[in-house]
């Protein structure tokens, strides 16, 4: 596995045709700073620019947490209320990063996922929790509520009534509890989280990378335009995959039995 770090507490991991994604600040609770924002966002950059890149493994160092949320003592060196507001355009928002990643990411969730590290756990596509793991939109008991998707996010995924009551409490609900509203998709002991993260991403990875990032466009436009508007924009995306080299490698391996050879072309 190679690594790429950028100095500080983020780091990137290749391994073939999956990368990890590490937030390394154990000691804290993989609590987020200024630095690690722009470091996300760099190897954001850097991961959809990587063809060798397929699929992608989102996760915290250590077993205590996911991630924390921001580290509330260097929220000040975001600067005036102006420059926090337009934050994305300087690089300095970690859960917005993780959204425009076009790669499919699975989240591999143990310990805490509070604040922006649910953000960052909702940004992605899949969700693998430990089964020790909580999660808690905790942004409103210290007076605001969370400003990088959390609203949006949580309400697309688990309803409504689910997501206020997240929102408006602050208050965490356990893994059973995040499995049970769908929050997150797979329940497993804490030592098969990564593990079983890996597994996902390498199944994903190995498929065509132009049909698996399309399908990735293609849910977020059915949770943002209406559903005839959808289907025309789903009809052009497979009509365009359709004439791929992949998609032929596809049909051809499917009439000779064996195991396509994806390039992503």
């Amino acid at each position: 596995m190679s690594e790429s770090v950028v100095p500080g507490l983020v780091r990137l991991e290749r391994d073939g045709h999956i990368a990890h994604l590490v937030l390394d600040r154990p000691s804290k609770l993989n609590t987020m700073t200024v630095d690690m924002d722009r470091q996300m966002n760099d190897l954001a950059f850097e991961i959809n620019n990587d063809a060798s890149i397929r699929a992608l493994v989102l996760r915290g160092e250590g077993t205590r947490a996911f991630c924390a949320g921001s580290d509330i003592n260097d929220l000040g060196e975001y600067g005036t209320n102006w420059e926090y507001r337009n934050r994305f355009d300087r690089r300095r928002d970690y859960a917005r990063s993780v959204w425009q990643i076009r790669k499919p990411i699975v989240a591999a969730v143990n310990g805490f996922a509070y604040g922006g590290g649910l953000e960052m756990a909702c940004a992605s596509d899949i969700r693998v929790s430990g089964k020790s793991a909580t999660f808690a939109a905790g942004e409103i008991r210290w007076g605001w509520h969370a400003g990088s998707g959390q609203t949006q996010y949580l309400t697309r995924l688990i309803g409504a009534g689910h997501a206020s009551r997240l929102l408006m409490t602050g208050k965490p609900i356990d893994a059973d509890e995040a499995y049970r509203i769908g929050l997150v998709q797979e329940l497993v002991e804490v030592e098969d989280v990564t593990d079983r993260a890996v597994e996902l991403a390498r199944d994903i990875a190995s498929l065509s990378p132009i049909a698996i990032e399309r399908t990735k466009f293609m849910v977020r436009m059915s949770q943002n335009v209406p559903l005839e508007a959808a289907l025309l924009i789903e009809n052009d995306s497979f009509s365009y995959i359709m004439m791929t080299d992949d998609a032929a490698e596809g049909r051809a391996a499917f009439a000779e039995k064996r195991t396509p050879e994806y390039r992503g072309h």
